[in-house]
């Protein structure tokens, strides 16, 4: 069951979180304010699926999916200079449906994985900031590197533990410093 707190708290992050954006877009009129370059690529999300249930079938049963990854820098500053990193990916349902996981450099223990961090390294763990809704209440989404050149892929509980949930193949999600086609989009 949800906990009514928890889920109110992270309604009202999510409302604040929409405004500084908001703020930035007017402060910043560009196609695209935050996180205008990046690098994109295609491939495989394979997962495990998970023995605690959450009620969601793609946390909970294993599959396959074709994903599109995007990493990128949320300002834009030159390479040493920290920024936040991102990393969007878009899991396709058939052919013209698909959802969007949207990550962003922070801490990884239950508190920091909700604060944004500058990526001063390139192994800058990465989460969902906001959890998204559940039936067993909130959970985030977070990657981290698995070796040198891939992100592994988990999930937790606000305030709870990670659990393992998957790895894109070799070619589809390499950490962000692996070279990769550069996009404006």
């Amino acid at each position: 069951m949800a906990n009514p707190v928890l889920t109110t708290a992270a309604d009202l992050a999510g409302r604040a979180l929409a405004a500084a954006t908001t703020g930035i877009a007017t402060l910043r009129p560009a196609d695209k304010p935050l996180h205008p370059d990046g690098q994109t690529w295609a491939g495989r999300l394979t997962r495990g699926g998970s023995e605690e249930r959450t009620g969601v079938p793609w946390l909970d049963e294993p599959g396959e999916d074709e994903v599109l990854v995007r990493t990128s820098r949320a300002i834009g500053l030159p390479g040493p200079l920290p920024d936040v990193a991102g990393l969007a990916v878009r899991i396709r349902e058939g052919r013209s449906r698909h959802g969007d996981l949207l990550l962003a450099s922070t801490g990884w223990d239950p508190v920091t994985r909700h604060l944004l961090v500058p990526a001063w390294r390139t192994n800058q763990p990465l989460t969902t900031l906001l959890p998204y809704r559940s039936p067993v209440g909130p959970v985030v989404i977070g990657a981290r590197p698995a070796d040198e050149r891939r992100l592994g892929l988990c999930w937790a509980p606000v305030g709870g533990a990670w659990r393992h949930l998957g790895e894109p193949d070799d070619g589809a999600c390499p950490c962000p410093t692996t070279p990769r086609r550069r996009t404006t989009r």
